[in-house]
């Protein structure tokens, strides 16, 4: 048997380079604590609804096991198209949708069309780092851009895009509503964005995931639906994570320019082979019948929002931006520069999970997530307890 430093060795840099995630670290050393409050990942308490879940066991039931449409079942593409269009306003044809296992995995998809080893791809940060650490394993450079935080409130400064273009740029990556920061784009910076990516024959990846987490009487977030062209070379990706609290299903979807559909059956045939059936029957339940409980998740989460920004926001030692969009607090603490360290301390001290801004890339060392899709008391209860923990 081979020692394990020469079984390494013949492992692919790009791989062994793969950093762990700064989030998981944190969960792997809590998880099991029984007065924990887990506010460190992207997800609420709440389990996925009867009105989901049960056009999944129906299909089980009827012995929808089998391989199926590597493109989707097509009345969830069509599904899709009418969520698009009731959405925006506007006809979406369903051939550009295309059912993936998990909003990572379109994510996946979309680089692995659209840019190559050895090109690289503009990242605005502090951003959630999969899609960074999922380029690196892919050979392609991800380059961090700085966004600005001052006066509370995070800005991106499109010029900067411009000043880290190279000869080796190929694809654009925009999160918005962005986590961790909450920064949303609006309709005149999309605009701007999409004619930089035209300029310079850039993909843009729009992740738009959280895009129905927005506030102030707002029914949805900007997007890049409402400034381009079907034809334009953006590639969206989304789930049913957030909307329909179906993280543990992994399933989610890719929108594409037309003419695509053949390349996006061969990455899906190369990679999954399909999305489950059963698991596709219940996100065809989520669209149809999940309205409702979505709305209900984001009053939730804005009555939570309003909550942690008087509790939290009123404290002399925490800096925080008031969040336009998903569902999370990004905030620092007078005095603290390494935010891994603290969170685990505050995780061992108090019991309260935080995701370190150390996970999120460059310019987000000090700062702390927090995911206030939670429920009330949990809220009030890891407030209390960081409020004790930091002091006067």
């Amino acid at each position: 048997m081979l020692p394990s430093d020469v079984v390494l060795s013949k492992v692919r840099p790009e791989a062994l380079r793969a950093p762990e995630s700064g989030i998981v670290e944190l969960v792997n050393a809590g998880r099991d604590r029984e007065d924990l409050i887990p506010l460190w990942v992207g997800e609420g308490e709440l389990p996925t609804p009867a009105l989901i879940y049960r056009d999944a066991i129906k299909s089980l039931e009827e012995g929808e096991t089998f391989y199926t449409y590597q493109r989707g079942l097509p009345v969830l593409r069509h599904a899709l198209a009418q969520y698009h269009s009731d959405l925006y306003g506007r006809p979406f044809d369903s051939e550009r949708f295309f059912v993936t296992g998990s909003g990572m995995h379109a994510i996946l998809m979309a680089l692995q069309a659209t840019v190559s080893a050895g090109e690289s791809i503009l990242v605005p940060s502090p951003v959630w780092p999969n899609l960074a650490a999922c380029a690196g394993i892919a050979g392609v450079e991800p380059i961090a851009v700085p966004m600005q935080f001052s006066e509370g409130k995070w800005t991106l400064d499109i010029q900067r895009l411009k000043d880290a273009l190279t000869p080796h740029t190929r694809a654009l990556f925009i999160n918005s509503p962005c986590n961790p920061t909450g920064w949303v784009a609006t309709v005149e910076q999309l605009a701007e964005l999409r004619s930089f990516a035209l300029e310079h024959g850039l993909w843009v990846i729009a992740d738009e995931v959280y895009g129905r987490f927005v506030y102030d009487g707002a029914t949805r977030a900007p997007s890049f639906y409402d400034v381009a062209e079907d034809d334009d070379p953006i590639l969206y990706v989304n789930t049913f994570s957030k909307n329909w609290a179906m993280t543990g299903w992994r399933i989610g979807w890719l929108s594409c320019p037309k003419g695509m559909g053949q390349v996006v059956e061969n990455l899906v045939q190369y990679s999954t082979s399909g999305t489950a059936a059963f698991m596709q029957r219940a996100a065809l339940g989520a669209l149809q019948n999940g309205n409702e409980f979505l709305q209900h998740q984001v009053m939730r989460a804005g009555k939570a929002r309003a909550l942690l920004l008087e509790v939290l926001g009123s404290h002399s030692r925490i800096r925080l931006s008031r969040p336009d969009g998903a569902f999370y607090l990004f905030f620092s603490i007078d005095g603290i520069t390494n935010s891994r360290e603290a969170a685990f301390k505050i995780l061992h001290e108090t019991g309260v999970g935080l995701a370190p801004g150390t996970a999120f890339g460059e310019g987000g060392k000090p700062f702390f997530r927090l995911c206030f899709a939670r429920d009330m008391d949990q809220l009030n209860d890891a407030s209390r307890l960081l409020c004790r923990w930091i002091g006067d």
